[in-house]
């Protein structure tokens, strides 16, 4: 059951409300802030309802209760009438999970709850683990969502998205470099939706060649072109009632991209030397590592086809922007390739950590995986130590354990040298605004501030 917290002067909403959100919700209404408070405090509260009536109640009081309860682990949907979305717009983008019109549509209400709810718990979870952290050294698994594991506020923001789109039929379009993890958010949509006991099919689309992408796609009859000694069934017809994830979606041709938007808009296709139209029961997922908005102004996508895939857009975080999940992530291949190579490895000495957390990651997840095995096949001990690293790894340690020791010579240190030079030029530029810096650079504010901490030590961020 979840607890709704409705802060309202309206005498006539909560009997109203109450019964029509059913048996799955409980509504507890309260007319005093002080009370609200005190019901988030002692954590009986999942969602809190915020009534910006103006008829009935001062909104700037209600503003100012948003304002008090902003940082507790719940989340506020704001109710609002029209005189009043100005104010629910501005708690919006101060933080409020989203805002509703009244009076509120009922299943769009639930729906909105439900995903507050979820938000919640998540907040919930993340702040037990983090302090579950503080008091151990050593964390017994990290969070999760179906495949994917860190505590992150990125990570938790894709967490957040997967849940959102998990059990509706939308089109999603997932975002990011290369060993960021993309199928496995995709395989958390499939399994934490109402598809999980039919067919995950992912394919490739940079993998199959030109010739063959169709008759691999739709499937193909006998003697549909030289060669075919049988009926072949392709990939959207494979997923059945599944989930079909066509990863890689920049690599398809212009050609091929026009028949693929036919499928989506028509929910059928034909297999290759065939008449007959099959249903597309399957729902579609897309990914990709290119641009596709800069496809599209070079004329290598098609604007119609980028509109019909990307109703939702999730963007896979690179390593480099969450470095605080990179232990644990570093913990959990440790613990599984330890027993694949008969290693008793137990822990990564503090010196290898940082020097992990303090590299750029270019090949991300992947790569940092590839690393840990490397290191445990190398170590000699039941610790990874920074020698066990592979050699690009050797100097960053050196500087974590002695930062006044110059390092000079190596390409890696000149690199970071450059990088550090543009970052301050441009957060100089922006009169020190970081936010606007990084975007300048087309970087994220977490890897700014992460070069700067690399370089110069925390002590010059908050200098800064």
């Amino acid at each position: 059951m979840i607890r709704v917290g409705l802060y309202s002067q309206d005498l006539k909403l909560p009997p109203l409300l109450a019964p029509a959100l059913g048996r799955d919700f409980q509504v507890i209404t309260r007319k005093d802030r002080d009370r609200v408070k005190d019901l988030i405090r002692d954590g009986l509260l999942d969602v809190v309802l915020l009534d910006l009536d103006a008829e009935f109640g001062n909104v700037e009081q209600q503003i100012e209760l948003y304002d008090q309860i902003a940082d507790c682990d719940v989340a506020v949907i704001v109710m609002t009438d029209d005189p009043s979305r100005t104010a629910a717009v501005d708690l919006v983008q101060r933080g409020a999970h989203s805002y509703c019109r009244k009076p509120p549509a009922l299943r769009e209400l639930k729906a909105t709850l439900r995903r507050a709810y979820e938000h919640t718990a998540m907040k919930r979870e993340l702040k037990a683990k983090r302090a579950s952290d503080s008091t151990q050294p050593e964390a017994e698994e990290p969070l999760r969502c179906d495949g994917l594991m860190g505590s992150s506020t990125e990570m938790c923001a894709v967490y957040d998205l997967i849940h959102r789109v998990a059990k509706l039929n939308a089109s999603v379009l997932i975002t990011g470099e290369s060993g960021t993890g993309k199928e496995l958010i995709a395989r958390a949509i499939h399994n934490l939706g109402d598809r999980a006991n039919a067919p995950f099919v992912a394919v490739s689309c940079g993998a199959i060649p030109e010739t063959l992408i169709e008759s691999e796609l739709f499937g193909h009859e006998k003697g549909a072109f030289t060669g075919t000694t049988g009926i072949r069934t392709g990939y959207l017809e494979q997923a059945g009632n599944g989930t079909l994830l066509l990863d890689e979606i920049g690599e398809l041709s212009l050609q091929t991209q026009v028949k693929l938007l036919r499928v989506l808009q028509q929910r059928e296709f034909t297999r290759l030397g065939s008449g007959r139209a099959i249903p597309l029961k399957a729902r579609v997922l897309f990914s990709t590592h290119r641009d596709l908005e800069r496809m599209i102004a070079e004329g290598a996508f098609r604007l119609d086809l980028y509109y019909r895939l990307n109703v939702m857009t999730i963007k896979a975080p690179a390593l480099a922007d969450r470095p605080d999940d990179i232990p644990l992530l570093a913990r959990v291949f440790v613990d599984r390739y330890s027993d694949l190579y008969n290693k008793q490895i137990t822990s990564i000495a503090p010196g290898a950590l940082a020097a992990l957390q303090s590299y750029d990651w270019p090949g991300n997840v992947r790569e940092l995986e590839n690393v840990i095995q490397s290191a445990l096949i190398r170590a000699d001990t039941d610790t990874i130590l920074p020698e066990d690293l592979p050699e690009r790894f050797q100097e960053a340690a050196a500087a974590e354990e002695d930062p006044d020791l110059p390092q000079l010579g190596s390409f890696e240190r000149l690199l970071r040298d450059f990088k550090l030079k543009i970052a301050m030029k441009a957060i100089e530029d922006c009169r020190g605004n970081k936010t606007l810096a990084a975007r300048s650079l087309n970087i994220s504010r977490a890897y700014l501030h992460r070069l700067i901490r690399v370089e110069e030590g925390v002590d010059a961020i908050d200098a800064a």
